[in-house]
């Protein structure tokens, strides 16, 4: 279950990701919370505009955003998309507690975030599988949703109490002095010891290769599929949860944290089992998926608080084993060459659709009610598991080359490694 983290790369990498990704899902609830309650009468429209301007620029940037995370150092594009988000960070602190901030600085702080954001996530999706070989970049994706949901279990948990006790302020300052973790494990990352990647020289027409690429593979064509769904109506968490506990339950800060918390329990459940399957199966994403839309119905059903709580945490056990499956698929079948432009197809795709989706479930929210945003959730799990039964029953032949394809591409990998390593110290013994 815990194998790629033998790898001191990747040890350094996960523990400066799970304090930086801890003040991270502070920032997202004190953001939540400051549109919902206090600069708004809460208005989940506004909450979706805000989804919409901190996802938006990752779909309208993906191209450009994917090519420089296949020809750049991916390591210091990182060092500074975090650099910039830590400044942000500040910034929008630093307006909270003067009180001069205003909804529409929310709006630019958001917008700016998903600029950077859109630069960050593809370089960091590939960087994975430098810190890791092949075989264990399965392994890696789970243990990167683990930090991920732990770090969510965490903070907006510690950010309503926060919240409660001194103000919204101080939660986006706790943030900005997170990113100091994640800045300092790729300053101290062993760069020796990662797993060389071929860097993509400077062509014309790259963008469309990776496009190519990806309309030729008809089996990712339906995992982003599944994703585009799932993930532009569905994986609307901040709307459904902050709307159910305010309107539906009269809840207030520190009940809203801990159900975001709560969730977080089941993702990180979700992440672990993942992390435990030796090998990537398709078919686990496309039973996720129907479960997952299957308990949001639960969930819209939910009588009272409690009830919806224990609700979360079976959605966040059956959203974490869906993405995290489609994750590892894509990126274990993909040319190590070609993996920034996808990933970077990828994550537009997931985030992307929320600029649609956010919106549309926010006013849902707003005129019929928190449960039928949660019914949106539920019928896009249901259609996504549909869609790709019928692919796979059509189709299962493709689907299971392309799933027993992945030791060759490892051992392809891992050979090409080793034919670098030994040139390396030729090399050396030569000078």
């Amino acid at each position: 279950m815990f194998r790629s983290l033998r790898v001191f790369n990747y040890r350094l990498w996960f523990a400066g990701a799970l304090v930086s990704n801890t003040g991270a899902w502070m920032q997202r609830t004190a953001q939540d919370w400051i549109v919902l309650t206090e600069l708004t009468d809460k208005d989940a429209a506004a909450l979706g505009i805000t989804m919409a301007l901190q996802f938006g620029p990752l779909l309208l940037l993906m191209p450009v955003a994917g090519l420089m995370a296949d020809r750049f150092d991916r390591r210091r594009l990182l060092m500074w998309t975090q650099a910039v988000q830590c400044v942000l960070a500040f910034g929008l602190g630093a307006l909270v507690i003067s009180g001069h901030v205003q909804l529409w600085h929310v709006y630019v702080f958001a917008l700016a975030l998903g600029v950077c954001t859109a630069f960050d996530t593809p370089a960091r999706q590939a960087f994975v599988s430098e810190l890791v070989t092949d075989r264990d970049i399965s392994n890696a994706v789970a243990l990167n949703s683990t930090s991920f949901q732990s770090a969510r279990l965490i903070g907006p948990a510690v950010a309503g109490v926060l919240i409660a006790w001194i103000g919204s302020g101080p939660v986006f300052i706790v943030n900005g002095l997170s990113f100091a973790g994640v800045l300092l494990s790729l300053l101290f990352i062993r760069t020796a010891q990662l797993v060389p990647t071929p860097r993509l020289a400077k062509a014309k027409g790259q963008i469309r290769d990776g496009l190519r690429y990806v309309r030729g593979r008809k089996d990712i064509l339906i995992v982003l599929v599944m994703v585009f769904l799932v993930g532009t109506f569905g994986f609307n968490f901040p709307i459904f949860i902050s709307t159910m506990s305010t309107v539906e339950f009269g809840k207030g800060s520190a009940e809203f944290g801990l159900l975001s918390s709560v969730m977080a329990a089941g993702a990180v459940a979700g992440s672990l089992l993942a992390a435990r399957r030796e090998r990537v199966r398709f078919v686990v994403a496309v039973v996720a998926s129907g479960v997952f839309g299957l308990v949001c119905i639960v969930a819209a059903l939910s009588p009272s608080y409690l009830f919806f709580a224990v609700t979360l945490v079976a959605i966040g056990v059956v959203s974490l084993t869906m993405m995290n499956t489609a994750n590892a698929y894509v990126q274990t079948t993909t040319e190590p060459a070609m993996r920034g432009r996808v990933m970077a197809l990828y994550m537009a795709i997931f985030a992307g659709g929320t600029p649609i989706g956010a919106p549309i479930v926010g006013l849902v929210a707003n005129v019929w009610g928190p449960r039928w945003s949660l019914a949106i959730g539920a019928a896009s799990g249901i259609l996504a598991a549909l869609i790709a039964a019928v692919w796979l029953l059509r189709n299962r032949r493709t689907a299971t080359t392309a799933t027993r394809s992945i030791p060759v591409a490892v051992e392809t990998r891992e050979l090409a490694t080793q034919e670098i390593a030994i040139v390396g110290a030729t090399a050396q013994r030569t000078s």
